[in-house]
Formats: C-alpha cells, structure tokens, sequence
C-alpha cells in the first residue's frame, strides 16, 4: 500500500473532522487553490503557528483532489460545493501527500532521512505505474515525468528539521532536494506546502523562490482559513448553548489576520467547548522553554516590554523582518518578537505588538515565575497574598506589598507616568487572574472603573479598585459610590456585598495609601 502517493488517508482524517460536533466549514479556501492550478501562482507555502489548522487543511485539500477517493459526499455538503469550478477538480489529481515529521526514531543521519523519504516515493511510483519503465539513473522527478501525469503535492510540517535542529550541516541540501522535485517541473499542477517556519533563505536567494509565502504577518489571502474567526466561535456558543462568547473571547481571542481579521486559536476553542470550560489548552511547552530562554537573554527592553505587556499593554514596534527557517537564535529585540510571533505567543497587528489572551498570559505567567527573573517572579508569587488582603479587607498588607513593588530595581515599576502603576497594580494582582476576570478601564455606572474584578465562583466577593495619585483614598471611594460603579456588579452578583478599594500614591512622600469598604 502506497505511503506517500494516492493515500486515503486525508480523506479518512477529514471524514472524522466533518462529523465533530464542533466543525467549521473551512473549504471555501480551495475556491482559491483551484483558481492557481496549472498556474505561476501554483506554488503555495502557508506558515502559522501550531494548533491553528494547518493539518486540517491538509487534510482536506488531500481528500478533495485525490482520485484515489471519492469524497462527493463529503463535499456536496461543504461551500466549496456551491462555487463554479466544484466538480471540475474534485478527485482528479494524482496526490503526493508528505508529513516530514513521520519517521522512526532511530534514524541518526541526514542520509538515513531524506533516503528513506526517497525510497517510499519511488517505490509508490512504481507501484502506481507498474508497466512503465523506469530506468536506474532516473532520478524521483525523472520518474514523475515519465508518468506523463500531473500532480499536486501537499507537504505538511515542511520545516520539521529545521524547528527541531536535525541535520544543521545538511539543512540546505534538504531545500534542494524540494526544489528538485518542485520547480519548473510540468508535471507539478499544485504544491501546498505548511510548517511553522517561513522558507529559509540563504546566499543570494532561496532554492525554493517560487514559492509565495503566505506568512501570519503576511497573508492577505488565506487569513480567515486559519484560526476561527469571531462569528464562527459566536456560532459555536449558540450550538454549545452554555458556554459564555465573552468568556470564550478573554480567553482565546487576541490575534489578528493581515486584514485585521479577528481569529481565534481553534483547538483551545473546541476543548473548552467540549468540556465547557475555559482554561489554557495550551500544549506546545516546548516552545515555550524557549521563550523562556529568549527572556532570559536579558536585553532589558525586552524584558520590561513583557512585564508591560503580561500588565495588559500594548508595545509600539515595527516588525519588518519574520524569523526565518534555519535562522539559529535571535540576535536583537526584533528578532526576538519575530520569532515570538512565528510561534503564536505574541500577536502583532498595526504597528502594535501584545499578549494576545488569557491562555497566554497564563503561559508567561508560567514563565516570568522562573528564578532566574528574580524580583519579577517574587511579585508574581507574591500576587496570591494581595488577593488575599484584598479580600480580608487587610488596607495595611495591600500597602506594604505595593511599597516592596515600587522600590524594586525594575524601571517600568518605578512610577515614571500613570501606566506604571496600572502596570504594578496588574503584577500585584497577577494570581487573581485565575478566579477572577479582570478588565480594566471598564464601562460601569456612569464612568469607566479602573480595574474591576469579576469573580468565576459563586463564593468569592467581587471588587473594584481605583488608583489615584497625589488624592486621599477617600476621593476614591467617593467617585466609586457617586459614579455607581457597584451598579453592574449588583446585577451581576444578585445584590451581594462588592469591595470598593481605592489605591493612592503619593508622589512626594513616595508612599501608597489604601482604603477598603464594602458597598
């Protein structure tokens, strides 16, 4: 049975996709593949972050050209159905479907690698075309061409050795032994290509130029195929019937298409919906250890922009450059971003650059708890403490906790403009995040609150904070009660008790002052 060439693999995969409880139509996206078959365009490498549809789409590409199946049913009920060119292109292509990650564990060398790739492709070849003659100095593209066939090609995870740095010395023979097979061969009607890493480039150019990348930063075209959008996980909630959207949105939503589309992580989506609960799904730990590592670098900007970030702000950067495939450790702040975004950790949309959502801020919670960020990771694991206070009514221990904040040897803790104490505020509070939603500046009453804090469980007292500076805290409580800020939590919390705590910081004395009352 052929491994590589007219497998029906896909097709079983994207079966079993179809009848989830929880599956969103995505096939509009080969309206636009079969319009570049046979064309320049024919080349296509799209790259995202892992866990956002790259397989899925493989999977069913491969299940729609493939004339190995027949996937009429399947598809007949998809909006691919409903386009011009539909039946055109279903089933009629010869599919060479490659995973370069599916491969023993014993292999140790370059050679053993791509010689075991190339042997089950030539011996599906010729399985497939028993009564041609191939001849022993062909080599897999002059086989391909004897065929007098044409082809499509869908290579997932295309970056395999390069992300997991395998064959370092050999990492440029590997894009030949691509561009080989690939370019300006006529038996090639269509070459998908996915992985996490955009193409390397080396020398002059890339081996593999004919390629157009459509990257996370970069595509305008493919955007809305990868990633849920906002009114798909809308309609997943209604389905689901008691998941709450905003929930869902403070914890997966946060990253943008080139287009400024809001797309959402979507097997995060689907596991909270499964167990209807949201909490981080995130599994690539792996990756994060090396963000981690990249941390710990310690070009200071980069990590006083984390810590502003991980407090809710945005950072203003341009990011011109996407870390590449092969390109080894990052050697600036840029390149440190761009490696973060490549790996969906940060989102990047105008100019501006951020935590994306909840479930990450979790995992750079995780991280910034590391000793060696020393102060940071005391105030993190501090924030437990805060909460505590807080809801204690302890106005004594709020204080002091926020004097020890302020006088650590971290600059953006240090109260250079008002965004300093929202940012201190935010680190204090930290461990709240995870039985608490926390929004700030929200709309409530007849103004916004600075920060207000609404509980996940039944018991715990929801409260509200306003900062002040150079004021006394009681012209804080004061603006909490006239302003009516208490009004939405009551609606929310059946009338039960809210904290109004006013945080005050005096610029002269350099001293904090806190009150706490219950409204």
């Amino acid at each position: 049975m052929p491994l590589y060439l007219n497998t029906n693999k896909s097709f079983e995969n994207y079966r079993e996709l179809v009848n989830e409880e929880y599956f969103v139509d995505k096939s509009s996206m080969i309206e636009i593949l079969n319009k570049m078959i046979c064309t320049k365009s024919k080349y296509i490498c799209v790259t995202r972050p892992r866990r956002f549809g790259k397989s899925t789409a493989i999977d069913m590409i491969g299940a729609y050209y493939s004339k190995a199946v027949n996937s009429t049913e399947i598809f007949n009920t998809l909006n691919i159905s409903k386009t011009a060119n539909y039946e055109k292109h279903l089933n009629k292509y010869n599919v060479i479907s490659i995973n370069f990650n599916k491969l023993p564990d014993n292999i140790e060398s370059y050679d053993e690698y791509i010689g075991l790739i190339q042997k089950t492709l030539i011996d599906d070849i010729k399985s497939m075309y028993p009564k041609l003659e191939f001849k022993s100095y062909f080599t897999i593209s002059d086989m391909l061409f004897t065929t007098n066939d044409r082809f499509i090609f869908i290579f997932d995870e295309w970056d395999y050795i390069f992300s997991n740095n395998l064959f370092t010395e050999n990492q440029n023979n590997f894009l030949e032994f691509l561009r080989n097979i690939l370019k300006d061969q006529p038996y090639v009607a269509l070459a998908y290509m996915t992985g996490v890493l955009p193409i390397k480039k080396y020398s002059s150019g890339s081996a593999l130029n004919m390629f157009d990348e459509y990257t996370f930063l970069k595509d305008r075209r493919f955007g809305r195929y990868f990633g849920f959008t906002e009114e798909e996980v809308k309609k997943l909630c209604n389905k689901n019937g008691k998941m709450n959207f905003r929930e869902l949105q403070s914890w997966y939503n946060g990253y943008f298409t080139a287009n400024g589309i809001k797309v959402y992580n979507p097997r995060s989506v689907v596991k909270a919906l499964q167990n209807n609960y949201c909490e981080s799904y995130w599994t690539n730990t792996g990756a994060m250890e090396e963000v981690t590592e990249y941390l710990k670098y310690d070009m200071l900007e980069v990590r006083d922009d984390v810590i502003e970030m991980v407090s809710g702000e945005e950072i203003d950067i341009t990011i011109d450059e996407e870390f590449r495939a092969g390109q080894g450790t990052p050697k600036n702040k840029e390149q440190v971003y761009s490696a973060m975004i490549v790996l969906g950790f940060l989102a990047y949309h105008d100019g501006y650059l951020k935590i994306p959502n909840m479930e990450l801020m979790k995992e750079f919670e995780k991280a910034l708890r590391d000793k060696s960020f020393g102060y940071v990771s005391e105030i993190i694991e501090n924030s437990k403490r805060m909460l505590k206070a807080t809801v204690e009514g302890d106005a004594e221990t709020v204080e002091l906790i926020l004097h020890d904040i302020h006088n650590s040897e971290i600059p953006i803790l240090q109260y250079n403009d008002e965004n300093s104490l929202s940012c201190v505020l935010t680190l204090a509070y930290l461990s709240a995040r995870d039985t608490y939603r926390v929004e700030r500046e929200e709309k409530t009453g007849k103004g916004y609150a600075d920060f207000t804090f609404h509980p996940r469980r039944k018991n715990d007292i929801p409260f509200i904070v306003e900062l002040k500076k150079d004021e006394l805290p009681e012209v804080a409580i004061k603006q909490i009660r006239e302003k009516e800020y208490v009004e939405k939590f009551n609606r929310e919390n059946e009338g039960k008790k809210i904290l109004a705590v006013a945080i005050c910081y005096d610029s002269k004395e350099k001293e904090h002052s806190c009150k706490i009352e219950k409204i």
